[in-house]
């Protein structure tokens, strides 16, 4: 037997785990075992453990003489099990679960080996799913808390599992654990202190304050006590929540149970007291920390110092930081300095901010860029701008760089004293060091151009702030209010608006009246008479001569032409307000939008020069006006007025001839348009704007070298290849597109390129995208190879609707053959290439593609967004692999995805198409716990799903519930079509008449019916005899456009001969032939039933001769239709072959 085991050691570690001998033995005995020991070893070929079968154990010994070799070897290889390796042993045991616990038991009593939370966890799953019972679960859990290893979330989730029951809450998550307890208990789960204090930490990690706060209470009525930390951490919690009563309870029940609150615990109830302006309770605080020996130290005190300066007491702010230093002889950090300097330097107090400047220096901390921006700050508000930018010198010989908050210190100063131009330098020195703006960087630019009266520049400055990815928010909203409704942005300005109301202060007139324009401009007549009424009600606002001119142009706007007249006569009687020329402005508008131009120069010539109240027209009059005579066929009289408008006492301005321009451009008028167009240029400088209006018309006469020297002078002030304009360059090209035909637009580019006027390409994105719109991909793949050969360096949003293009027309290959020279050119693809790319491979269920490409766009930094989650899953449930997918989704949702309805369709569609209807229901559920409401769409799916599994009631309850009143859904046609579809299947003639109904319903609602709910209805009506009505729907049918397919006469085929009229459906079987449809055997089954049973056994055999003649196979229905003597012959013959 020694020999055996001597061989076997040699191969194999060999080990034996005995609780009650061996724990002093080092040799090697063997022996009979009972079941209470277990046998293992390490194979090192398998690379496993094996348990050997009971009945043998090997127990360790001490021997007389030492350690022999043999036993000194085996030994050694006992050291090479380690408590990692614990699960792997567990789990190469035969799967007896006994035989499991019993070699954790022995594990436990192990000398060298300790279990972990890992293999404590993998038995408590074990045996919860075992089901033997709970104690051996307490065992595992008593183990853990006496050998103090750690309990992490997983083991008590494992027990909330094992003690559910059927009353118990389907809540298995942590937020159960205060109901759970209790049963945890009855079970035998008895929780120390230490448990207590670890589940609590968990709740809070969760959040879950409220939870943590039971657990605690629980905690201390079994006579637990909590740790200091988990006091503190309590709380932090509850100090976070505003619950300062609780917190400061929890202090008292702290001190009740004899703990003794540190430094950190103190400290803590002194920030959230300070932080709810609490002082006197702060400072008793403090006070009772000396009292108890525990004397606060700097962070205490800066904390305290923090508060009180945010709460503008900067007096006790300042007695507090001397005492500090001077009493408690405590050296302040540069953290309470900055703080200091920050707060000091807000309220304008430099001398203070100088004081404490000095004694951060004497008390040797170097300042950092912290410091240096507060003191700049300092000095900026003093107005003190060029010793800001000395301090900012001084920083970089200190070797501290400036960053984004010194920036943005400086930026507002500038503009502060109407230095843009030097704000400007200065905002593009932040590029060249490296330093992005921030949202806060441009708010300050487009607040200091609304209140310099320049609105397209605040706007220009809010354009390029989302243009560089810089999310916008709303700080001046007046001036912001103000240029977002100059540039039609109503929605935004809404958002403005409702902000300012809800901060709690009230508009004045000057926000009501942009409010009414806003809303006039939008289109929301009811919303701006709104706001009119309730700054009447108002009684501090009064109206003004915006307000009046706001409300003309909203009632102009909603059709009220007569009441805007009306308001207008008001003016003088009832307001006391002189018209102005904006009044007739507003006025003039709205006749030009009716194209009353004789009318506008009426009101122009009689009230504005020659009236009572005289007004002389401005640039805004006359632009109007020549605005209508260009769009109203009137460009001879816009052309006169424009050179008389000189001798009025106004002179044109760049809008005056850019609106003539563009008339005579419409007009055709090109060689005209031209001439202007250089007259214009002698007086102003030709802008974008002048560009749009006569480029297109140029090309299009195919003067395509004066357009070219037309653009070469716009860009002599320009940068060419500037990105930042490159939005308008792709905008001329849509224009020129639109005007002058993709030929003319697209010679033009080439000769641009050509003439190397351009290296981007700006036009060619244009024009891929316009033939890739219009599925001219082989033109544009073909467009795209000679602009390369030209020099033009394709980017990003150039192949991307090439790529997408091919995709869609299912030259996949050329597309991935794309997509790979994009990448070996160095352009690398955006998150919308990937989408595309993804979306195809989902979509031809070629889903390890789908998923490289995933994998590759992460690997490449390209950050997925919803979209390309979205199209994941649907590959996935497309191609039916549905755990794959539901995978998938959960790891989305602990990343805090939010999902769609884009996100639930198809999983809730691919488990319907799979008809496990449970699950898609849960999915369908799910969709609230996000706040997401299902659309007609995902109702669709999930009747459809019920349809295929033949559950007729079900698709009827759905149906239902998706047009009950609170779900606010109509059903669409696709809705009918699945719902008349299923009831058509039924056999129940009620089910069938409800068919019938719901169709008359669908098109009482002006759904138009397609072929499948045509067809469901005519086999309905063949079902139920009832002939003509089928005929006058396949009349009907036909009369709407639809083609009928095999199907309709295949049902029309059945209903004629169920009734005995086979002539007729004869006919319908040369007509369907005639139409270019084969007939199927069910064609040729009803026509052979319909002969059969009216006795015309010979029809029915040449109908069956016809069938097999034209290639169409018979079944068991055909030969079951045939006469029994023609079926027993045909059937033997059938047979025989």
């Amino acid at each position: 037997m020694n020999s055996n085991v001597t061989e076997l050691c040699s191969s194999h570690f060999i080990g034996c785990i005995d609780r009650g001998e061996g724990r002093n033995g080092f040799g090697f005995e063997p022996k009979h075992t009972s079941s209470n020991h277990t046998l293992f070893m390490f194979n090192k070929t398998l690379k496993r453990f094996v348990i050997l079968r009971r009945g043998f154990r090997l127990i360790l010994r001490k021997t007389n003489d030492g350690i022999s070799r043999r036993s000194s070897s085996s030994s050694n290889r006992m050291n090479r099990v380690s408590s990692g390796n614990i699960v792997q042993l567990l789990k190469s045991t035969s799967g007896d679960l006994k035989e499991t616990l019993s070699l954790f038991q022995s594990i436990a009593n192990f000398p060298n080996l300790t279990h972990t939370t890992e293999s404590c966890n993998y038995m408590l799953e074990l045996l919860r799913v075992g089901g033997i019972g709970v104690q051996d679960m307490v065992y595992v859990f008593d183990l853990m808390q006496k050998r103090i290893i750690r309990r992490d979330p997983e083991t008590y989730l494992i027990i909330f599992k094992s003690i559910q029951d059927s009353t118990s809450s389907n809540d298995l998550s942590l937020r159960s654990a205060p109901r759970r307890l209790s049963k945890m208990r009855e079970s035998g789960f008895i929780l120390n202190s230490y448990s207590y204090n670890g589940l609590i930490h968990f709740l809070l990690q969760s959040r879950l304050w409220k939870e943590a706060m039971e657990v605690y209470r629980r905690m201390v009525s079994e006579g637990n006590k909590p740790s200091l930390k988990t006091y503190s951490s309590l709380m932090v919690a509850l100090g976070k929540k505003k619950e300062i009563k609780s917190m400061m309870s929890l202090l008292e029940e702290m001190e009740d149970l004899g703990l003794k609150p540190n430094i950190y615990t103190f400290t803590i109830c002194i920030k959230m007291l300070g932080q709810v302006r609490r002082f006197e309770d702060a400072f008793g605080i403090l006070a009772k920390m000396k009292d108890l020996g525990c004397n606060p130290d700097s962070v205490t005190y800066t904390v305290l110092i923090t508060t009180l300066c945010d709460a503008g007491r900067l007096d006790r702010a300042k007695e507090l930081f001397w005492q500090m230093k001077s009493v408690q002889k405590l050296k302040p950090d540069r953290v309470i300095y900055n703080t200091l300097l920050d707060k000091f330097g807000n309220a304008g107090d430099l001398h203070s901010v100088r004081q404490f400047w000095e004694e951060m220096e004497t008390e040797g901390h170097a300042a950092d860029v912290v410091s240096f921006t507060t003191y700049i700050n300092a000095l900026c508000k003093s107005g003190r701008i060029e010793e800001g930018f000395k301090m900012m010198d001084l920083m970089r010989t200190k070797h501290v760089n400036p960053n984004l908050y010194t920036f943005n210190t400086l930026i507002a100063a500038l503009l502060r004293s109407n230095r843009s131009d030097e704000a400007r330098q200065l905002f593009q020195t932040m590029f060249t060091q490296t330093l992005k703006p921030t949202v806060y960087t441009y708010t300050l630019f487009i607040d200091h151009y609304g209140k310099s009266q320049k609105p397209l520049k605040a706007l220009e400055t809010f354009e390029l702030m989302k243009g560089h990815g810089v999310v916008p928010n709303v700080v001046a909203f007046n001036a912001c209010l103000h240029s977002l409704i100059d540039s039609g942005r109503f929605r935004q300005a809404n958002q403005v608006f409702l902000q300012l109301k809800s901060y709690g202060l009230s508009p004045d007139v000057v926000a009501y009246s942009m409010m009414i324009d806003c809303y006039a401009k939008a289109g929301k007549i009811d919303a701006a008479i709104r706001i009119y009424s309730e700054m009447m009600m108002d009684k501090e606002c009064e109206p003004d001569e915006i307000t009046v001119n706001s409300l003309i142009e909203t009632l102009y706007n909603a059709g009220e032409d007569d009441e805007a007249w009306r308001l207008f006569a008001r003016m003088g009687p009832d307001f006391k307000l002189s018209p102005t020329v904006v009044t007739y402005n507003t006025l003039l508008k709205g006749l030009g939008k009716q194209g009353r131009l004789d009318k506008m120069m009426e009101l122009v010539n009689n009230s504005m020069i020659g009236g009572a109240c005289s007004c002389n027209p401005d640039i805004v009059t006359f632009n109007t006006i020549l605005d209508c005579c260009c769009k109203n066929a009137r460009v001879d009289l816009g052309f006169e007025l424009l050179f008389d408008m000189s001798l009025k006492g106004c002179s044109p301005d760049i809008i005056s001839y850019n609106t003539v321009i563009y008339g005579l451009v419409e007009a055709d008028r090109i060689e005209e348009a031209f001439w202007l167009f250089n007259q214009m240029r002698k007086v102003y400088r030709t802008d974008f704007v002048s560009l749009c209006s006569i480029l297109p018309g140029i090309v299009k006469k195919g003067l395509i070298e004066d357009a070219l020297q037309i653009l070469k002078s716009y860009l002599r002030v320009l940068t060419p290849n500037d990105d930042e304009h490159q939005c308008q360059w792709e905008a001329l090209m849509d224009g020129t597109i639109n005007k002058a035909g993709i030929e003319e637009s697209t010679a033009f580019a080439r000769k641009a390129v050509s003439e190397c006027i351009f290296e981007k390409d700006y036009f060619l994105r244009s024009i891929l995208k316009f033939l890739c719109r219009r599925k001219k991909t082989v033109e544009a793949l073909e467009l795209f190879v000679s602009f390369k050969n030209d020099g033009i360096s394709p980017t990003v949003e150039a192949y991307n609707p090439l790529i997408e293009a091919l995709l869609s027309s299912n030259s996949v290959d050329l597309a991935k053959a794309l997509f790979e020279e994009m990448k070996r050119a160095g352009c690398v693809p955006n998150v919308a290439t990937y989408n595309s790319m993804i979306g195809a491979m989902g979509r031809l269920n070629r889903i390890d593609e789908l998923l490289e490409l995933h994998r590759e766009m992460r690997s490449k930094g390209c950050r997925e967004n919803s979209i390309t989650n979205n199209m994941i899953i649907s590959g996935l449930a497309r191609s039916g692999r549905m755990e794959h997918a539901l995978d998938f989704y959960y790891h989305l949702l602990s990343w805090e995805f939010r999902p769609t309805p884009c996100t639930f369709g198809p999983l809730i569609d691919g488990f319907s198409k799979l008809g496990k209807m449970e699950e898609a229901i849960r999915i369908y559920e799910e969709m609230a716990m996000y706040g997401c409401k299902p659309n007609c769409a995902i109702y669709n799916m999930i009747i459809n799903g019920f349809a295929k599994t033949r559950d007729v009631d079900m698709v009827c309850e759905w149906f239902q519930r998706m047009v009950a009143t609170n779900e606010v859904i109509s059903p669409d046609l696709k809705s009918y079509t699945i719902l008349i579809g299923a009831l058509s299947e039924t056999s129940v003639t009620e089910r069938m008449v409800d068919a019938l109904e719901f169709f008359e319903e669908m098109k009482s609602r002006g759904i138009e019916p397609d072929l499948m709910a045509y067809n469901s209805v005519i086999h309905i009506l063949g079902m139920l005899n009832r002939r003509e009505e089928a005929v006058a729907l396949f009349v009907e049918l036909r009369s709407e456009g639809i083609i009928p397919d095999l199907y309709t006469y295949n049902c029309l085929i059945l209903g004629f001969t169920k009734v005995g009229m086979v002539e007729e459906a004869g006919m319908l079987l040369k007509e369907l032939q005639t139409e270019g449809l084969k007939p199927n055997v069910f064609t040729y089954n009803a026509l052979i039933r319909g002969f059969s049973t009216s006795g015309k056994s010979d029809h029915a055999y040449a109908i069956y001769k016809k069938m097999v003649v034209n290639g169409c196979h018979p079944n068991a229905e055909t030969f079951a239709q045939l006469p029994s003597l023609t079926k027993e012959i045909l059937q033997h013959n059938s047979n025989r072959l």
